[in-house]
Formats: structure tokens, C-alpha cells, sequence
């Protein structure tokens, strides 16, 4: 069992984020702002999915006005995404924001900030410093790659003193960067040095074929490292694509339970004697009609398959023109090839 790195508490409206809260998953909406309810179909189909908090693009006055309809609309905790513009952050805390995203890299004037601080102080809500790799670097003197962590956890040092200073801790911390390796030293770093929640991220991770490896080794080592309270996996597309792979990532290290089931296949090799694959694509195409957690195994031999059953709440060892049947790691039943996917059917409605 993961133990995760403790934490203070932020809070983001009624969403509690550290200190051994369960992990926050997070994605954004890509839709205009302005477009109102097109925006709150997609917070909708989020929330659906599993999302706990969903940020929204503020960039112009006309997004922050549209903003405090959608929250009102909603009555969701929202995060408003703030760049470059502390009108805007503080247009947007006013609207109803439960929390805002600041770029270090972006917003650098120590009363600019001090202004955010205060106003957020005023409506109690929650900040998260976001400091991204490519945004704090100088293109006219870039620095080696090998020294970009450096520079992050310097940046991040300090915006947090500015905060600390003022007497704001409602925070929670993110270094992001491309790079799969630098994300997670990075994190590590910052982990090391505050004691706030962190949010992790591989940015700019790609399309949901190409950001799927690299978000689950990034994402994955650090939260097997205990390092992780709110997680967000970038895909370009359909956000909801980025609530499913979070939770595969996180149901994988044993941090989330999605409430529907999960399939265990083998990966087939020469000793299998059914097709294992055409049958666990049945499977799988039935378990999207079951909403309870229950874990289901389509192994293709007895290597593997009694071991597999045994943690397995229903599973199918198959052999030539058969498949033995488990409940719970019980053998219960011995079934025709072409009988077992209505067998498995059987036993999956009475589970």
C-alpha cells in the first residue's frame, strides 16, 4: 500500500485537497467561455466521468463575466485559469471562483500579487502556484536542460515566500514541465522543500494514444512515491478522454475505485487454445452494462489462470473447447467453449 507524503489541507471550495484527502482529479474545459452553455455541457459530461474539479479559461473580461453565470449555473467549485492579467484574477475570485491557477512565469510583480493574495484572503479561497518549465524560461538567455529544475524550484521559492509573507497558505503547489524526467524530479524537489499539497501534471503530453505512456511513467512514479494530492493528465481532445486515463493511472496503484468493474486478460501466447481475445472483447463489451466494482479475469491457460481466479471476484481459465469457471478463486464449473461467455453472464448478474 502507497503511503502518500503528508500534507497541509487546502481547501477549494467543498473540495478538500492533502493531508490524506483522497486524490483529486482534475481537467479543464475546451470550449470558449463565452459560450455558456456549451461550457456547462462539458463541465456536466466531467462530472459525469469522475471529474472532482474543473478548471475554466478566464482571458478576457468577457470570460470572467461569463464565468460567474457558469458557476452560478452549476454550483460546482470551479478553478479559473489565470495568465498574465491580475485584473483578471481578481475579476474572476469575485465570480465565484473556489480557486485560481497563477504562473509565476506570467504574473511576476510583487503588488500585482500582493493584490491577488488579499482578495483571495477576502473570499477564502484556494491558489495553486503554477509554475510551467517552458513559460519561466528567458529565450533570449535559456538555460541547459540539465538546469531547469534548478530554476523552477527557484522560481517557485519565491512566489511561496511572497504568500507567506502575506500570510496566505490556502496553497497548492505544481511544476510542470514536457519532459517525463524533469516532471518527476521537479516534484520530487518541491516535495522536499514545502509542505503544501501538490498537483501533478505532465504538460503538453499530446494526443490520447501518444500521452497515455509517458503521463502513467510520470504521474505513476511520483505517486508511487507517495508524491501526489491532485492530478490532472493533458490530452489534446475531448477532456473526459483525461478523466479516464487519471483513473486508470490511479486505479492501478490502488488510489482509486471507480465503482465499475475491471478486466484481467492474458496476453495469449502458443499455448492458448481458444481465441482469448475475441472472448474477452465479449466480456468487456458486457461489463460495460455493470456499474459495481467487481474485478473479472479471461485467462488462456492454467499457467497463470488459477493464480489470476484467485483474486479475481469471477474469471475463466479456458482450455481445449472449455473454460473452468471461478468464483472468488473457487472453481464452481466446467464449460462448453461456445457456453462460456453466457456462463461468465450467469455468474457476473448474481455477483
Amino acid at each position: 500500500m502507497i503511503e502518500r507524503r503528508k500534507t497541509a489541507t487546502a481547501l477549494a471550495g467543498t473540495v478538500p485537497i492533502g493531508s490524506g484527502h483522497p486524490l483529486v482529479i482534475q481537467s479543464m474545459t475546451k470550449v470558449m467561455t463565452t459560450d455558456v452553455d456549451r461550457c456547462i455541457r462539458q463541465i456536466r459530461r466531467l462530472t459525469r466521468a469522475g471529474c472532482d474539479l474543473v478548471r475554466i479559461a478566464v482571458p478576457t473580461q468577457p470570460d470572467t463575466k461569463a464565468f460567474a453565470g457558469i458557476v452560478n449555473r452549476t454550483g460546482l467549485s470551479l478553478v479559473a485559469d489565470i495568465h498574465f492579467s491580475p485584473e483578471r484574477a481578481i475579476e474572476a475570485i469575485e465570480a465565484g471562483a473556489a480557486k485560481i491557477r497563477l504562473n509565476p512565469g506570467n504574473i511576476k510583480e510583487p503588488g500585482d500579487i500582493e493584490r491577488i493574495i488579499d482578495c483571495a484572503k477576502m473570499h477564502r479561497i484556494a491558489i495553486r502556484i503554477g509554475v510551467n518549465e517552458a513559460s519561466i524560461r528567458d529565450l533570449k538567455a535559456d538555460v541547459d536542460q540539465d538546469r531547469r529544475v534548478g530554476l523552477m524550484v527557484q522560481e517557485m521559492s519565491g512566489y511561496v515566500g511572497l504568500f507567506e509573507k502575506r500570510g496566505f497558505t490556502n496553497l497548492v503547489l505544481s511544476v510542470k514541465s514536457a519532459d517525463t524526467l524533469r516532471t518527476i524530479e521537479a516534484n520530487r524537489a518541491i516535495a522536499k522543500a514545502f509542505g503544501y499539497p501538490i498537483h501533478i501534471g505532465l504538460t503538453h503530453a499530446g494526443l490520447p494514444d501518444d500521452a497515455t505512456v509517458p503521463s502513467a511513467v510520470a504521474l505513476g512514479t511520483l505517486l508511487a512515491g507517495g508524491i501526489g494530492d491532485t492530478i490532472r493528465v493533458s490530452v489534446a481532445g475531448d477532456p473526459v478522454r483525461e478523466v479516464q486515463i487519471a483513473q486508470q493511472i490511479l486505479q492501478s496503484l490502488g488510489l482509486y475505485e471507480s465503482g465499475s468493474p475491471t478486466l484481467i486478460v492474458c496476453p495469449t501466447c502458443g499455448r492458448c487454445q481458444i481465441d482469448v481475445v475475441k472472448l474477452a472483447r465479449q466480456v468487456r463489451r458486457v461489463l460495460k452494462g455493470i456499474h459495481k466494482p467487481i474485478r473479472v479475469a479471461v485467462m488462456g491457460c492454467v499457467v497463470n489462470g488459477p493464480g489470476e481466479a484467485a483474486d479475481a471476484d469471477v474469471a475463466v481459465c479456458a482450455a481445449k473447447g472449455k473454460g473452468f469457471l471461478y468464483r472468488h478463486g473457487k472453481k464452481i464449473a466446467v464449460v462448453p467453449e461456445e457456453q462460456l461467455l453466457q456462463a461468465l453472464q450467469g455468474e457476473l448478474r448474481a455477483s
